[in-house]
């Protein structure tokens, strides 16, 4: 599958979830990274969140299944420059290295509106509401140093997406 790569970030915030899925299906980190803030949180497995120059690979290990990601917004809720995104997923088909492979969620995220009138993630947050299976009771904070994990399943057994 090939896309272009020329994806640019949108000024309705009801349709950054849609920008956001045609930048996945071009399959390349950097273009999907576009739409964040510079210093934006992604939690590419629940509990383990992730910041700056981290999103990148994090965002390779959910690209290098190629598979492409469909989004159903739920809900957009929009105060000022800020929206808060409800939206649901799915990457499910045959991966690159030939099985099935089906992730989905429910995304909580926020978005900012820049000086740019462009919406960009300031928290991407793919699994919602799904804990972290080796989650000590105390709420998950981040800091520069900190290193995405990869994606993993949201059935709870902390086993990556990729390679099943």
């Amino acid at each position: 599958m090939t896309h272009s790569t020329s994806v640019h970030p949108t000024t309705v915030a009801s349709q950054h979830p849609y920008v956001l899925q045609r930048a996945f299906n071009t399959f390349d980190a950097e273009v999907v990274d576009r739409l964040y803030e510079a210093d934006a949180l992604f939690v590419p497995r629940p509990g383990r969140p992730t910041t700056g120059p981290g999103r990148i690979p994090a965002h390779r290990d959910f690209l290098a299944l190629r598979v492409p990601i469909r989004v159903t917004p739920r809900h957009t809720y929009v105060a000022g420059d800020l929206a808060l995104l409800i939206v649901d997923w799915v990457v499910e088909g045959r991966a690159a290295h030939g099985g099935q492979v089906r992730i989905a969620g429910t995304a909580t995220d926020v978005a900012r509106r820049g000086p740019d009138g462009f919406w960009r993630y300031v928290v991407d947050n793919p699994f919602g509401t799904t804990e972290d299976p080796e989650q000590t009771g105390r709420p998950t904070e981040v800091g520069p140093t900190d290193a995405a994990a990869g994606p993993t399943s949201p059935d709870g057994t902390g086993q990556s997406a990729i390679g099943r």
